[in-house]
């Protein structure tokens, strides 16, 4: 079992750190980002988290939908190769839903159409799978750029990590529905909404929707769907090449978790789902471990004692507070422990497992991303 990424860094195209929200996901990509620019690697690192302290601790005012490269005198060290480079992008999940369009409408008619539908600009980007998908399809018209070494992506912030999986199956199906081909069906043979073309259920349903938003909106909806089904064909192929790219040998996948028993259980789940997918799981991350102390948590007495050697003069029920903090930080720092055994555990099957201490400050910067980066690939 090895302890660290940076053979991953060198031998592959792709990196995808995958997790559940709020285990540190973004933290871990950018920090391999600068990890792998420092090796003298040529990086985009591909953010879906639009997070403020994400392009703070990368030196930027905001993170853009277009490729900033970030200046060597913010990241570079004496010992980086000058072939390196550093570069950042966020994606506007609109606007790669919008190039889809354009590439699989039917026409430059049935484009516009689309792009200028009220609904479509209501609703592209918030479809169910919409976000994951476009963040697949975005890696995957990126994956060959001549100008990168290599792409990290970092997967969009969610309650459940096998939505970025489940994207395609979920874009697809937010608009191709039975009850959504009934609808379109009441539409398509006229190109006018007609209630006499679909059942006495459906009819029922869409005159009291007609009479709580107005015909002409359920028109609106009508006509988009029915525009929007006829890109099902290329939207089916492109998603099946996208998912065959990401089993390709040259794309790893990164586990990241916290010690938290929830997300290593999910983080498990996870791992079964890749494998079952043919996808190349090989990192594991376990961020934000808070670490024990070699020594039991110290008496009331000792920790008084420990404060008068500090210059306070401590009263009991200071001193006893701080006894009792410690000894919590104590406990959890073992029900930590006992969570990375587990994972490592049960994750066995990933060669590369790494634990990452709990900081006492928030990773705010390029230093504090470097102290990241140098946990997920040591110096040799």
């Amino acid at each position: 079992m090895q302890s660290t990424l940076g053979d991953l860094l060198t031998s592959r195209r792709v990196v995808i750190t995958v997790g559940c929200g709020g285990v540190g996901k973004t933290t871990v990509a950018a920090s391999l980002a600068l990890a792998a620019a420092r090796q003298g690697r040529r990086v985009l690192c591909l953010t879906i988290d639009p997070a403020k302290r994400l392009a703070t601790s990368l030196g930027l005012r905001e993170m853009r939908a277009e490729q900033q490269a970030i200046g060597r005198e913010l990241w570079a060290t004496p010992e980086t190769p000058a072939s390196g480079a550093l570069t950042a992008m966020m994606l506007d999940v609109r606007h790669t839903f919008d190039e889809l369009v354009g590439r699989y409408a039917a026409s430059a008619a049935a484009r516009d159409r689309i792009l200028s539908n009220r609904i479509y600009r209501e609703v592209a980007g918030s479809l169910a799978g919409t976000p994951e998908y476009m963040a697949m399809e975005k890696l995957y018209a990126l994956k060959d750029d001549p100008r990168y070494d290599l792409i990290i992506l970092d997967t969009p912030p969610t309650s459940n990590a096998l939505d970025f999986l489940d994207a395609p199956d979920k874009m697809i199906g937010a608009m191709d529905s039975p009850a959504i081909r009934a609808f379109v069906s009441a539409f398509e043979k006229t190109g006018k909404l007609s209630f006499n073309l679909v059942s006495k259920a459906m009819e029922k349903v869409l005159s009291g929707l007609g009479a709580f938003t107005g015909i002409e909106f359920l028109t609106q909806v009508a006509e988009f769907l029915s525009d929007i089904q006829s890109l099902f064909g290329g939207f089916k192929d492109r998603a099946s090449r996208v998912l065959e790219t990401m089993m390709g040998r040259d794309v790893a996948f990164v586990l990241v978790t916290s010690p938290d028993p929830m997300a290593v259980g999910e983080a498990m789940f996870f791992l079964d789902r890749l494998q079952a997918s043919g996808m190349n799981a090989e990192g594991l991350v376990v961020n934000r471990v808070r670490l024990a102390d070699d020594v039991a948590p110290p008496s009331v007495d000792r920790v008084a004692g420990l404060l008068r050697e500090g210059g306070i003069e401590p009263s009991q029920d200071l001193a006893a507070a701080y006894a009792r903090a410690w000894r919590d930080a104590s406990v959890w720092a073992r029900r930590d422990g006992a969570e990375v055994t587990r994972a490592r555990r049960e994750m066995a099957s990933i060669r590369r497992h790494i634990v990452v201490p709990a900081f006492e400050d928030d990773v705010l910067d390029i230093a504090a991303l470097g102290r990241v980066a140098a946990i997920l690939v040591p110096a040799q």
